[in-house]
C-alpha cells in the first residue's frame, strides 16, 4: 500500500525559511503581478546574481581580504612601533 501523502523536504524547508511564498509560486502556474510581487522578483534576481558572482570570483575576494588584512597589519606597526 503506497502512502499518497507528500512529505516535505529539507530543501523545500530551507527554501520556505528564505522565503515563505517560494513554494506557493512554484506550484502555480501564473504568480500575481503586483508591485510587491515585481519588487521580489527583483529582489531574488539581484540577490542570486551576487551569489553567482562570488561563486565565480571566490579567488578575488579572498585577494582583497588578504590585501586588505596586510594593510591593516602595516598600518598597526606604523602606529605601534
Amino acid at each position: 500500500m503506497s502512502d499518497s501523502r507528500r512529505w516535505t523536504t529539507p530543501s523545500e524547508l530551507a527554501e520556505y525559511t528564505f522565503c515563505p511564498r517560494a513554494q506557493f509560486y512554484r506550484r502555480s502556474s501564473d504568480p500575481p503581478s503586483s508591485d510587491a510581487a515585481i519588487a521580489g522578483e527583483e529582489y531574488h534576481r539581484r540577490h542570486l546574481s551576487s551569489e553567482r558572482w562570488r561563486d565565480e570570483h571566490s579567488r578575488t575576494a579572498w585577494l582583497a581580504l588578504a590585501v586588505g588584512l596586510a594593510l591593516f597589519a602595516v598600518a598597526v606597526a606604523v602606529l605601534f612601533l
